[in-house]
């Protein structure tokens, strides 16, 4: 059953609707860490700041963190309410969800561990200007992904889902480019190879949000779309299902 047609609001019991709410609203809060932690280690690489780099690195357990609060709320709700149809999807979608988030983090940490060495090593590399078109792409999805989920919003999600392979484009065609470079340069070895690691993970962040817009056609149609090639995707269909 589409879940805009069979709202949490008819619950009976407040009690229930407010815990869904929660978990909703704190998988929000863990969404917005995770993007300011991009944001951050992007902007630490970017500006040579080497405490900003260090903040991001050791904020990462902030993340691990809210990912076993929310994961610890679902299980709560999962064995207090047995919910079913789409509440049931919900509460999955949100475990799912952190997940992802979680590896966002991670990945974010990488990008803060790299910049710290690429300052220290005092080298001036190379792709910067990928880092960041790639980087403010990435976190664009990841918005829309979170955005769509908070809206129950299809068409925004299918959108982020088809982005994923404008990303991928983008990431090989800057790892030929620094491959190039490191060719002609042998020098530049350490601090190109430590580039690549960041695209590296700002690409997989792009597959997270691929991922999180994915949960959310599971979560309203109850369609799992992970591994149909998003040209075959079929909008209208996907809309009409009930």
């Amino acid at each position: 059953m589409d879940i805009t047609s069979d709202t949490h609001s008819q619950h009976i019991s407040r009690q229930f609707n407010q815990e869904l709410e929660e978990l909703k609203t704190h998988l929000m809060a863990m969404g917005g860490l995770v993007e300011q932690q991009i944001q951050e280690a992007v902007s630490a690489l970017l500006d040579g700041d080497s405490r900003l780099a260090e903040r991001v690195r050791d904020n990462d357990k902030a993340v691990n963190d809210m990912q076993l609060k929310i994961d610890d709320e679902c299980t709560r709700v999962l064995a207090r309410r047995q919910p079913a149809a789409s509440d049931l999807r919900l509460v999955l979608a949100v475990i799912r969800a952190t997940s992802d988030l979680e590896r966002i983090g991670d990945e974010a940490s990488k990008i803060a561990r790299n910049a710290l060495a690429l300052i220290e090593s005092s080298q001036n590399a190379k792709g910067m200007v990928e880092v960041r078109h790639i980087s403010e792409h990435v976190r664009k999805m990841l918005r829309d992904a979170l955005t769509a989920f908070a809206r129950f919003d299809i068409e925004l999600a299918l959108e982020v889902v088809r982005e994923d392979d404008s990303v991928d484009s983008e990431y090989a065609s800057a790892m030929r480019s620094l491959m190039t470079f490191m060719m002609e340069d042998p020098r530049s070895i350490s601090s190109v190879l430590s580039v690549m690691w960041i695209l590296r993970a700002l690409e997989r962040i792009g597959d997270h949000a691929d991922n999180l817009a994915e949960y959310v056609v599971y979560l309203v149609k109850g369609l799992d779309i992970r591994h149909v090639d998003p040209e075959k995707l079929d909008e209208a269909a996907i809309k009409r299902q009930d």
